[in-house]
């Protein structure tokens, strides 16, 4: 079953029960073995119960008095239907974007933060001329900004046995606060971010997670109270070896 090839368009259709009973089933077991989709296909769902109760109570509102007139009521049905059509498109955009982030959020803090780095890494990787705030030949000012602003000791990992050198870092905001991230880069121009965070709570948990968003591969986990995702365009075998190389030097 882990070989199942399961698109977006069946995930969305199995939220909103439109799937055959055979093809549901195969798609709940795919679900049970794959924790992001699971949580994603959650998120969905959740956001349509929150559509519903924002607005169905809407669809059992009697109509206004004054429209109740049978000749003013039927010259202004057609003009009623579309305002109706054009309303609930634009809720549902508004309030799709709205909680799309707020379910990411509660679908799993790791989750989000993950989203976080990928849309950080999206913004800052193409950049030219201002890739970071602070460059690489103020390491030790980066770091030491860094670390007080998030509030813990930041290390700069060496990717150097990689390929990768240090092109600088930021500092970015974060969903529990403020949050850094470092740029590397290798001699073809390709980059990769670090994004850390502090606030993960004493979590114990040291598992790779792995997750592709918008083209972009992501390894991230949390290690005590920071979670650190590693993000990048290369393949996920790659990327491993560095979240592997970076996990050994920070907890040594």
């Amino acid at each position: 079953m882990s070989g199942l090839a399961v698109t977006e368009a069946e995930l969305h259709a199995h939220v909103d029960g439109l799937l055959p009973e055979a093809r549901r089933v195969e798609i709940k077991e795919y679900l049970a073995a794959h924790v992001e989709d699971a949580q994603r296909v959650r998120a969905w769902r959740d956001q349509n119960q929150a559509l519903r109760a924002l607005f169905d109570p809407v669809l059992s509102e009697s109509l206004p008095v004054r429209l109740r007139r049978p000749a003013l009521r039927r010259r202004m049905q057609p003009l009623l239907r579309y305002a109706a059509v054009l309303a609930w498109l634009g809720l549902g955009v508004v309030a799709g974007w709205y909680l799309h982030d707020y379910n990411i959020a509660k679908s799993g803090d790791t989750v989000a933060f993950a989203h976080r780095a990928v849309i950080a890494h999206v913004v800052y990787s193409p950049e030219v001329r201002h890739p970071v705030e602070v460059g690489a030949d103020q390491e030790a000012h980066l770091v030491a900004w860094l670390s007080k602003r998030i509030g813990g000791s930041l290390k700069v990992p060496q990717l150097a046995t990689l390929g990768y050198q240090l092109v600088g870092g930021r500092l970015l905001p974060g969903n529990q606060g403020p949050a850094a991230q470092f740029m590397f880069q290798d001699g073809s121009g390709q980059r990769l971010t670090l994004y850390v965070r502090n606030g993960a709570g004493d979590n114990k948990e040291t598992a790779f997670r792995y997750t592709r968003e918008r083209g972009i591969s992501v390894f991230y986990w949390v290690d005590g109270k920071f979670g650190y995702a590693i993000s990048g365009e290369i393949d996920k075998d790659d990327l491993l070896r560095v979240a592997q190389v970076i996990y050994r030097q920070l907890n040594p």
